[in-house]
């Protein structure tokens, strides 16, 4: 069975909600995993995504800020959710597609803007998240089964990922203690890049061009914070990935892009 998802950090759903519909339309993936949803599950905009189809949802937000959701044409299974660094903050979904395809949808902190845990308590605190993600996906690795890891993970771990590899060598995203973190929590859950399978390397891209631009499209100081990450038994299926671009220049547009990978599965 083909299989179409996309990944966005939608930065408030309910704000956003005419945009979701027109990426929708557009694209129309059978799962769209989105972060930063900043909705009380009882004010989540279901009937919207109903109305196109998407009749099968894992809701798991709260007021103001953080939040994930999955929303889906296709059943999803033993939906639950996990909490992280003894907080209730709404950052990871997890859900099974047909096939036995586990689903993790995740929003990895920000972490501020100083690069230093002893200065910066929300820096702190995500170093702590990723290091408690990797636990658990080292002692309940999903490899040799089929799996998918999509969200905002606020680290763009290439060089290629980020506008300037010098220049934000000392900014948190790209920080190399955020990057060789994000490199555990990867290899502890056996994924693989899958945008980068298709798109190599060496091509600059980028999903997140930051609201205090001028003009972001002329500037073109991006960062590729959203991924999708799927195991091995996976890697044979993918026949294409994109990151829509577009998006961004939308009116009133979320400062992230949805990225979207293709399977044959």
């Amino acid at each position: 069975m083909p299989l179409t998802l996309a990944t966005w950090n939608i930065n408030s759903v309910r704000l956003r909600i005419n945009l979701v519909r027109r990426f929708l339309r557009k694209f129309a993936p059978d799962v769209l995993c989105l972060q930063e949803t900043k909705s009380p599950d009882e004010h989540f905009p279901r009937e919207a995504f109903e109305d196109l189809g998407y009749t099968h949802m894992l809701v798991h937000g709260m007021k103001g800020y953080n939040g994930v959701a999955t929303v889906s044409r296709l059943p999803l299974e033993g939906p639950h959710t996990r909490s992280w660094c003894a907080r209730e903050d709404c950052r990871h979904a997890v859900t099974e597609l047909p096939g036995g395809i586990e689903l993790h949808n995740l929003y990895i902190p920000a972490g501020g803007d100083i690069p230093d845990p002893k200065a910066n308590p929300k820096f702190a605190h995500k170093l702590q998240f990723l290091d408690e993600v990797t636990d658990w996906f080292t002692s309940d690795s999903p490899k040799g089964k089929k799996a998918i890891l999509v969200g905002d993970l606020n680290i763009a771990p290439l060089e290629t990922d980020v506008w300037s590899h010098k220049d934000l060598l000392k900014v948190v995203s790209h920080t190399p203690i955020e990057v060789e973190k994000l490199g555990k929590l990867r290899a502890a859950g056996g994924f693989v890049d899958a945008v980068r399978h298709v798109i190599p390397p060496e091509q600059r891209l980028y999903t997140w061009w930051s609201y205090r631009a001028q003009d972001w499209k002329a500037s073109d100081r991006g960062r590729r914070l959203d991924h999708i990450w799927v195991t091995p038994a996976l890697v044979p299926e993918i026949v294409g990935a994109e990151v829509f671009k577009p998006a961004r220049g939308w009116v009133q547009g979320s400062d992230h892009v949805p990225v979207i990978v293709r399977f044959r599965e």
